[in-house]
This record gives structure tokens, sequence and C-alpha cells, in this order.
């Protein structure tokens, strides 16, 4: 199995998970693990950018990693998936949690 056919496994699966689990429009909550670097951290919040989000970062204990949480309203599971694929794509070495 390509690693394409196993991301788009994995977000048919969390889309079927969200149905069935919220009723939307819904606050979600991401998390994201990146290298600490001002430009990923800023990449991040730029995404969320101008939607309401509640976005905190946290540095680990050696300030090697930022978590960083957002905090959003989203209107469906689809929403939600899409920002994971876009954050994924515009940060190299990005963990979503």
């Amino acid at each position: 199995m390509s690693n394409k056919q196993k991301e788009e496994e994995f977000y048919n699966k969390l889309r079927v998970q969200l149905e069935e689990s919220t009723t939307w429009p819904s606050a979600y909550l991401y998390k994201f693990i990146v290298k600490t670097e001002v430009d990923k951290i800023k990449a991040i919040e730029d995404i969320f950018n101008h939607s309401g989000a509640v976005i905190k970062t946290t540095e680990s204990k050696r300030g090697t990693y930022t978590s960083v949480s957002v905090n959003v309203v989203m209107k469906d599971p689809d929403e939600v998936i899409s920002k994971y694929i876009e954050v994924s794509r515009k940060i190299e070495g990005v963990i979503s949690l």
C-alpha cells in the first residue's frame, strides 16, 4: 500500500469518526509538534489566521520542539481534514496528533 493510499485511508477513517461523534459545526482541537523554529510555528499560525482560532504554544523542556494547540470552530469533518492536509503539505517535519 502506497503512502498516498495510507493517507487516504487514515483521513476516511477520521471523517467517519468525526461524523459519528460530533454535531457540526463544532469546536475542534488540533495538536501539532514541530521543531522550535519561528518560521514553522508562524506557518501553522498563518494557516489558521482569520478563523477565530485560539492558538497556544508550549516549548519542550529542552526547547528543541514546540507543541502548537489550535482550538477553532470548524463547519464539518471535511474542513477539519483539509486543515490537516494543508499543514502537512506546507510544514516539513510536522507531527499531527
